[in-house]
C-alpha cells in the first residue's frame, strides 16, 4: 500500500466534531487524515445555525474546562450577537429569558475549524464519500483504501462507521428550514405546540435575516407531512425567501457505547445533541476535543480508547441525563391539546421551563 494511505487516524467527517477530533489530535503529535464528501465543507447548510456564547456554555455546562480554548468562533463567522431567547407556546404570549447567543454563519464557521485543524498538522481530503470501513481499512468510492491505527465516525446520523459495527437505533427528528431576508429583531424564539408536535420551531435572526424552521416527531404527527407543518410556521414570518434546507437531529442523547475496539464515535453519529434544546455543535466539538486528546495519548503511551467516555461522562454526563429527563417530560407534555399546553406555560412555571430548555434538574427536589 502506498504509505500516503496510512495514518494514525482517519477522521470520517469534517463537521464541527471531526474538525475539532483533528484539530486535538494533530496538535499532540498525529498523524491525522479527514475525509469528507463535501467540497467545502460546512455545505450545503443543515441546522439552525445557534450557538451559546462561551460565557453561556459555561452556565450550560460547568463541569466542561477552558471554553475559551475550545470555542474560538472568528468574527466572520457570527452573524448575530442575541441576548434574549423568547419561548412561544400555542397562544403566542411569550415567555422572556436571558440569553447569550450566536447565531452563525455556519459555513464559514466550520471552515474556521477546518483551518485551525490544518494549522495544527491534520490533512484534509474532500469531495470523496466513504463507502465502507473494515478492519482498519477505511474505503471510498472509486476505491481508493486508505488505513490507520484508529478510526473515528464524525459522519453524523447517516455515518458510515456506526451503520456497519453500532446496532444500535436512535430517535431521528427530521428538520426543514429556510434563510429569509428581512429584519427580525434581536430575540431568538423557541416555539412549542402543535406547530411542531413532538419536537420544537425556532427564529433565530441573523445580520440580515433569519433562519426560520421546525423539526417534529413523526409519530406525534397525525398523518401530516413535515413539509405542510414547515410551509405553515414559515409563512407567518415575512420575508423573501434565499435559501431551503433540510436534515435530521438525534434526539435521543448520547448512545450507550462511543468506543469498539479501535473505532470511536463522536458528535451526532454518537447522539451528542441534547434532546431538551437541540444543540448539537458546541456539544459535539466537547466531545471532539476529549475524543482527539485520548486517541494522541492512546498513541503515544497506551491510554485506553475507552478513556474517552469516561471523560465524556465526567463532563457531559449531568447536562446530559437532565436534558434527556426534561426531553421525556416534555414528549409527554406536548401531546396535551394547545389550550392545555398554554396554561402551562405562565410566570409560575417560567423557572421551570427554563430549567428544562437548559439542561439542569427541572424540580430542585429531584
Amino acid at each position: 500500500m502506498n504509505e500516503s494511505n496510512h495514518h494514525d487516524v482517519i477522521v470520517i467527517g469534517g463537521g464541527p466534531a471531526g474538525s475539532t477530533v483533528a484539530r486535538y489530535a494533530a496538535a499532540n503529535g498525529a498523524d491525522v487524515l479527514v475525509i469528507d464528501g463535501r467540497d467545502p465543507i460546512g455545505t450545503p447548510l443543515q441546522c439552525g445555525e445557534l450557538v451559546p456564547s462561551n460565557d453561556e456554555m459555561r452556565r450550560l455546562c460547568p463541569d466542561v474546562p477552558d471554553m475559551d480554548g475550545l470555542f474560538q468562533t472568528p468574527e466572520d463567522a457570527i452573524s448575530r450577537r442575541s441576548t434574549e431567547m423568547h419561548i412561544v407556546p400555542p397562544s403566542g404570549k411569550l415567555l422572556k429569558f436571558d440569553f447569550e447567543g450566536l447565531v452563525l454563519n455556519r459555513v464559514a464557521h466550520d471552515e474556521a475549524l477546518v483551518e485551525l485543524a490544518k494549522e495544527n498538522g491534520a490533512k484534509y481530503l474532500v469531495d470523496s464519500h466513504v463507502e465502507r470501513v473494515t478492519g482498519n481499512q477505511v474505503i471510498v468510492r472509486g476505491g481508493d483504501t486508505y488505513t490507520a491505527k484508529v478510526i473515528v465516525g464524525a459522519g453524523g446520523h447517516n455515518d458510515p462507521l456506526r451503520r456497519d459495527h453500532w446496532n444500535e437505533s436512535s430517535l431521528k427528528i427530521p428538520v426543514k428550514f429556510v434563510l429569509m431576508d428581512g429584519d427580525f429583531g434581536e430575540a431568538v424564539e423557541l416555539h412549542f405546540g402543535s406547530m411542531a408536535p413532538g419536537g420544537y420551531a425556532w427564529m433565530f435572526p441573523k445580520s440580515s435575516g433569519a433562519n426560520i424552521g421546525l423539526g417534529i416527531q413523526r409519530s406525534f404527527s397525525k398523518g401530516v407531512s413535515l413539509n405542510q407543518y414547515a410551509e405553515e410556521f414559515i409563512s407567518k414570518y415575512d420575508g423573501e425567501i434565499s435559501f431551503r434546507g433540510a436534515g435530521s437531529l438525534p434526539m435521543s442523547g448520547t448512545i450507550r457505547t462511543f468506543v469498539k475496539g479501535n473505532y470511536l464515535l463522536v458528535g451526532d453519529s454518537a447522539g451528542m445533541v441534547l434532546p431538551s434544546n437541540g444543540a448539537g455543535i458546541t456539544i459535539a466539538m466537547v466531545g471532539g476535543r476529549i475524543a482527539g486528546q485520548v486517541i494522541a495519548e492512546h498513541l503515544s503511551n497506551g491510554t485506553p480508547l475507552t478513556e474517552y467516555q469516561n471523560r465524556w461522562n465526567k463532563q457531559m454526563g449531568k447536562v446530559m441525563r437532565n436534558s434527556k429527563r426534561a426531553f421525556r417530560f416534555g414528549s409527554l407534555m406536548f401531546r396535551l391539546p394547545n389550550w392545555m399546553l398554554n396554561l402551562t406555560f405562565n410566570r409560575l412555571t417560567k423557572g421551570i421551563i427554563w430549567r428544562a430548555v437548559t439542561c439542569r434538574k427541572m424540580f430542585w427536589i429531584l
